[in-house]
């Protein structure tokens, strides 16, 4: 590998991952779903969706939060935080952890990416507040809605006393948190960092704001084929919820411990469009420079590129500007390049997105096998990349980029590569 490292930067790798979606709960079921082609998507089973639009998503069913929480610590939270604790705890035992009886609270941080936050939390609570008036919410509406209670818990569960705090950057934040824990412990602030994204949005209000923004698809007769990034029949995104944690972990210091090495964080790109809050700037000339940024940050070229986990949201602005940027950046070496939205079968989880996709990407190397970009059928010439398409694929990576792109023109993309 030809990454260039300064004698005065740390290098960064994960070393734990943690993750809960709608194709399972744990890195085993996750995997499996994915390298099967598995949807996760389905009928929302939470609430009554006969009025809306879009009556499905990438919902999360059986999750016990009892399991991880205790019943007072589980009636102060969000369902969002209830997802990111499980996930953190989940991580820190897969990378064999154990900061509070051998060291590493004050050199260990939480950095967390949701967009939505306490958003259905809040939703739920003025429901009661209209029914039963202002006495009767819950005295912790104010603590759980809150944007940074979901690193906060993380914190206060695991006792680590770092640095703790949430990144709102819309679809882009756990790949901005991502961002910012690689930076921490390359320059020496922090020794681990717990970072991730978390989101619980599948509640009325919040689809209901999709729903009248027309940004969702509506294949309620079959909703298990409604996410199709890169078809030409798309119609919308698909809403999910879901969280992913990693243990990110300065390399000296795992591989003192014997610790699994799951991919080294190489670099890291990230700008803003400053052009439009829904629609991506149409030449992609930031969302570019994100991307050259991140190798140039990384010591690599574009040829180097093994596999690029796409941000592939089923819609037709993001998918042909994904594309055009991807061209842009890559040249002719892009037709080369096995690209998959792993969206296809978990559907947009917003603020998690990032970070659930990327230990998508990590279990790809560590398989050596592409996830596929499931319900790809009809050829779209202005998408007309190798998608990996229905079917996953063995092949060698050993470099991969993660790309994440959020509303207001969010642009962070993320390099890993394989030890």
């Amino acid at each position: 590998m030809s990454q260039q490292i300064s004698s005065t930067q740390r290098r960064v790798v994960v070393t734990g991952i943690g993750v809960l979606s709608s194709l399972g709960f744990g890195k085993e079921a996750f995997w499996k779903g994915l390298s099967e082609g598995r949807s996760g998507i389905s009928l929302i089973s939470s609430f009554d969706t006969s009025e809306f639009t879009t009556r499905f998503a990438g919902e999360i069913k059986d999750f016990e939060p009892s399991q991880y929480l205790d019943a007072k610590r589980l009636k102060r939270m969000d369902r969002t935080s209830q997802l990111a604790v499980a996930c953190a705890k989940m991580a820190v035992e897969d990378a064999g952890l154990h900061f509070q009886s051998n060291g590493g609270r004050e050199k260990t941080g939480v950095i967390i990416g949701t967009a939505m936050a306490g958003h259905g939390y809040i939703l739920n609570q003025h429901e009661t507040l209209m029914k039963k008036g202002p006495l009767r919410i819950n005295p912790f509406t104010a603590l759980a809605s809150f944007p940074d209670a979901c690193a906060s818990n993380v914190s206060i569960e695991l006792g680590v006393t770092g640095p703790s705090f949430s990144i709102a950057t819309a679809c882009s934040s756990a790949s901005d948190a991502g961002g910012y824990a690689y930076e921490a412990i390359r320059s020496g602030a922090m020794d681990f960092l717990i970072m991730g994204g978390a989101e619980a949005s599948i509640y009325p209000g919040i689809l209901a704001a999709f729903c009248v923004a027309r940004a969702l698809s509506t294949r309620n007769e079959e909703p298990e084929k409604a996410s199709r990034p890169f078809s030409r029949d798309r119609d919308g995104f698909v809403l999910g919820e879901g969280a992913g944690m990693l243990v990110l972990e300065e390399y000296e210091h795992a591989r003192a411990r014997g610790a699994h090495i799951y991919a080294e964080i190489l670099g890291h790109g990230m700008t803003c469009d400053a052009y439009h809050m829904t629609a991506p700037d149409p030449e992609g000339r930031e969302a570019s420079r994100a991307m050259r940024m991140a190798m140039t940050n990384a010591g690599i070229g574009p040829e180097q590129i093994d596999y690029i986990n796409a941000h592939g949201t089923s819609t037709n602005l993001n998918d042909k500007t994904e594309t055009l940027i991807i061209k842009k950046v890559f040249g002719e070496h892009a037709a080369k390049i096995p690209i998959s939205s792993t969206k296809s079968m978990i559907g947009h989880l917003i603020g998690a997105a990032g970070s659930v996709e990327l230990i998508a990407t990590l279990l790809a190397m560590e398989h050596q096998e592409i996830p596929p970009t499931i319900n790809y059928s009809v050829p779209d010439p202005e998408c007309d990349l190798d998608y990996v398409p229905n079917k996953s694929r063995k092949t060698k990576i050993q470099i991969a980029m993660k790309n994440s792109f959020g509303f207001g023109g969010k642009n962070s993309i993320l390099i890993v590569g394989k030890l």
